[in-house]
């Protein structure tokens, strides 16, 4: 699972809905066109918004008139009237339009927009939220005589038992399928969560850090599949690799939200040399580039989590429930498609509801090859008929190859 995608698309998704309030009661005999999108240009006689179907412009008028709607009040009674000058490429809008005289022009009627500063503003407030108040993990089991569900929250040296209790007022989300965007998910309730489920929760600990008091509960159902790249097909996106476990060969489709990053070699190392997470302890990493900074707003795959990583030149515990195997996949380094070759090994996350051989990814984790040599050596001493033991890969929601 990933880190919740706060809000990327916050200010297109409302203003895609007070444009449909804005719709209601229009004059039928001049139907409103409605541009809904980001600004790319803008001009002392026109508006450019890249929308879904393409790049549209209007002209702008001595009588356009120009709203802003603010990001933690997205209604129209909170729109406030702004000059022509408040509009910058990058803001999210809904250009209310009337077609022009020429064939195929358009004329801006009223402008609503949401700053992109202060969507970003409001983004970080929700990153930060999540990171310095959440909690993440694999559903262990639900209680629903109790209204509880508990958690294994993973680090990199082993797990902990939580117990999450849904304040009266939670709030249930579920991801979509095939999607890890926040923004997304649709209302839910627990009675849908199940074992096996990823989990994030934000609200308070408790003193000893074995119950959690939740104020909004988000869950997925994903899997992951880890095995080696047989064949890369960059024209498609597509990688076929072949599961380490039943040797069975999947399609692997990267989409728009799919993320991909590498394990740096130093790092998986130092992490095989202390057992591969089956000894009892903290290990202590740094981060990759060494600044314990989170990476900028990214993603799908889009947006990223902007705070939470410990300060400058500060080694990261990732051990116990505040620092989780997922917390160290965000500050991986990202790489491409075309940095993956044939023979790597990799792991792929993705939603539990992908049918047949294709798997559209979510998450890509290369670099695991030599903590998977390591375990297959041991477990082949040791007799043990599964090659791959219990591992859990950093960073892919506690994935358990024994499983």
């Amino acid at each position: 699972m990933i880190y919740p995608k706060i809000y990327y698309y916050l200010g297109l998704i409302i203003l895609i809905a007070l444009g449909n309030l804005f719709t209601r009661g229009q004059d039928t005999a001049q139907k409103p066109v409605y541009l809904i999108g980001e600004v790319t240009a803008v001009s002392s006689d026109s508006i450019s918004v890249k929308t879904k179907d393409g790049e549209s412009k209007a002209s702008i008028t001595g009588t356009t008139e120009y709203k802003k709607v603010p990001p933690d009040n997205p209604k129209l009674a909170a729109a406030v009237n702004v000059e022509f000058s408040a509009i910058e490429a990058g803001d999210k809008v809904v250009v209310s339009c009337l077609p022009a005289a020429q064939a195929g022009g358009l004329t801006a009627r009223t402008v609503y927009l949401m700053s992109k500063s202060e969507i970003a503003q409001k983004r970080a407030r929700e990153n930060e939220r999540w990171v310095t108040r959440g909690i993440s993990g694999k559903v262990a089991e639900v209680n629903m005589a109790e209204n509880t569900v508990s958690i294994d929250v993973s680090g990199l040296m082993g797990t902990t038992r939580v117990k999450i209790k849904p304040n009266p007022t939670a709030i249930y989300k579920r991801y979509a399928p095939n999607s890890i965007a926040y923004s997304e998910a649709r209302e839910s309730s627990i009675s849908e969560i199940k074992p096996g489920d990823s989990l994030r929760a934000v609200g308070e600990r408790s003193a000893d850090g074995t119950e959690f008091t939740a104020e909004e509960i988000l869950t997925g159902s994903f899997q992951t599949i880890a095995g080696i790249i047989k064949s890369i097909d960059p024209s498609k996106n597509e990688i076929v690799l072949e599961d380490q476990k039943n040797k069975k060969e999947y399609i692997i489709e990267l989409r728009n939200f799919s993320q991909i990053k590498k394990f740096p070699e130093e790092m998986m190392q130092r992490f095989a040399q202390f057992g591969g997470g089956q000894n009892g302890g903290a290990m202590m990493i740094r981060p990759a580039g060494g600044q314990g900074q989170s990476p900028p707003p990214q993603r799908p795959a889009g947006e990223q989590p902007t705070a939470g990583g410990p300060p400058n030149g500060q080694p990261m515990r990732m051990n116990g429930p505040r620092g989780g195997i997922d917390d160290l996949y965000e500050r991986l380094p990202a790489i491409k498609l075309e940095d993956l070759k044939i023979g790597d090994v990799i792991a792929v996350s993705s939603s539990k509801t992908a049918v047949n051989d294709k798997v559209p990814a979510i998450k890509v984790l290369a670099g695991i090859g030599p903590i998977l040599t390591m375990l297959q050596a041991r477990n082949a001493a040791a007799g043990s008929r599964n090659a791959l033991g219990n591992f859990t890969i950093p960073g892919l929601e506690g994935f358990d190859f024994g499983n």
